[in-house]
């Protein structure tokens, strides 16, 4: 009896980050319309809505999907001003670190905090309501922590937020 010449090739492997083409395309597609009905979301991604809300349930799960925000128009609410702001930290000991990075996020106006590397420990990107609000922010919460050593702001004078790859 003549030998079986078919071999399996190896097993179908996910990509190292687990994600297929079908969730890759549910991220892209959710990432541009957070709100995209399911039965939209299925469709434009070619899969049956059943299908759609187990991937997407997957990939809220695993983290991927980590929630659903809203773009706010800053302006809208009385803080027409952005920018960044790069911090040195003097003492780079944890206790420090992580003292500034748990007190920043909880601050008026802060969107974001980047702990960064290079020259600067930080950015934040802030929203304020004046050049009078902004500076004052940087004194009252940034140079007069013990902690910082050096603040540099930068203004925004336009933001435009990319999709995912």
């Amino acid at each position: 009896m003549p030998k079986d010449r078919r071999t399996p090739g190896p097993a179908p492997r996910a990509a190292p980050d687990g994600l297929d083409e079908v969730d890759r395309e549910l991220v892209r597609l959710l990432a541009a319309d957070g709100r995209m009905p399911n039965n939209a979301l299925a469709e434009a991604a070619g899969i049956a809505p059943s299908t759609c809300l187990m991937r997407v349930r997957s990939l809220r799960e695993r983290g991927v999907i980590r929630g659903f925000h809203a773009d706010v128009d800053l302006a809208a609410l009385g803080q027409p001003l952005q920018a960044l702001v790069a911090v040195r930290i003097g003492a780079h000991s944890r206790d420090e670190i992580n003292r500034f990075r748990t007190k920043v996020p909880g601050l008026p106006g802060v969107l974001s905090l980047f702990h960064v590397s290079g020259a600067n420990d930080y950015l934040l990107h802030v929203s304020a309501a004046s050049p009078d609000a902004l500076r004052e922010f940087v004194l009252d919460h940034l140079t007069a922590d013990p902690a910082v050593v050096h603040a540099e702001t930068s203004l925004i004078f336009e933001h435009v937020r990319g999709g995912t790859s």
